[in-house]
């Protein structure tokens, strides 16, 4: 049985871990020809080696700082070269756990940094992947990773990661409302408390992990792959009139 992305090729920023390796892993498994793009080398490099030994030889690396233009549009050109673009995954992100802050004292810089990388990167990662629609003329589809501390206040002390991820759900509304008559769909996946590296310090405190898992109606954290299922949805075609949309994946925190 042919797979939900079969014959498409895809593209996974943030890929070398986490949610957007999980990403990476079931569009493979779902037939796409799948690009990897991360600035951690090292952790790219372990990926791709881990994605072909499951057997998904269409894969490929591609370094790429996101927050960086010339390296954006550089490691997407090199995918594009191989064909059309079906997929543009913006997932790539930090959070800046023992810098971030609350306003008044909020270094700038750690507030730069983080807007450069989770705002500007997906601008820039949206707005090369969809160039490359465009050119081709592909009714494509982009999903971005948002957060629910974009969506409510849900994260004191985090104001520079919450305003970015905010940042985020305004820009794939407005992206969607530019390439919609192009047939490009863009829409967001808003992960909830889930098990990846960036939340490991939390996982490992009982009290920590307590004090989040009390929070959540499922009780419990998700898991990346939960929310890889998320994306290939919005990726595939069963989502073909979704546009615009932000599709929570957080085990109901956001409703309560």
């Amino acid at each position: 049985m042919p797979g939900r992305l079969t014959g498409k090729r895809a593209l996974v920023t943030g890929a070398a871990s986490g949610i957007g390796l999980a990403t990476a892993r079931r569009f493979a498994a779902e037939g796409a020809e799948v690009a990897l793009l991360d600035r951690d080398a090292d952790g790219l490099a372990g990926a791709l080696d881990q994605l072909r030994a499951a057997g998904d030889a269409t894969v490929s690396a591609h370094a790429c700082d996101v927050s960086d233009e010339d390296s954006v549009a550089a490691a997407i050109d090199a995918f594009h070269a191989g064909g059309p673009i079906d997929v543009v995954v913006a997932n790539a992100a930090v959070q800046m756990f023992g810098r971030d802050a609350a306003a008044a004292d909020l270094d700038v810089a750690v507030w730069r940094a983080t807007i450069e990388v989770n705002l500007t990167g997906a601008f820039l990662t949206c707005k090369h992947g969809i160039r490359a629609m465009l050119e081709d003329g592909t009714q494509g589809s982009v999903v971005c990773t948002a957060s629910p501390t974009g969506l409510r206040g849900s994260a004191p002390g985090f104001d520079a990661y919450s305003s970015s991820k905010a940042g985020v759900v305004g820009l794939v509304q407005v992206l969607a409302a530019d390439y919609g008559r192009h047939g490009i769909r863009v829409n967001a996946v808003v992960p909830g408390f889930t098990e990846t590296p960036l939340v490991t310090d939390v996982l490992q405190d009982d009290h920590a992990r307590g004090q989040v898992l009390a929070r959540i109606p499922l009780g419990r954290a998700g898991t990346v792959d939960e929310v890889a299922a998320a994306m290939l949805f919005l990726a595939s075609d069963d989502a073909s009139y979704a546009t615009a949309s932000v599709l929570v994946v957080d085990g109901g925190a956001t409703g309560t």
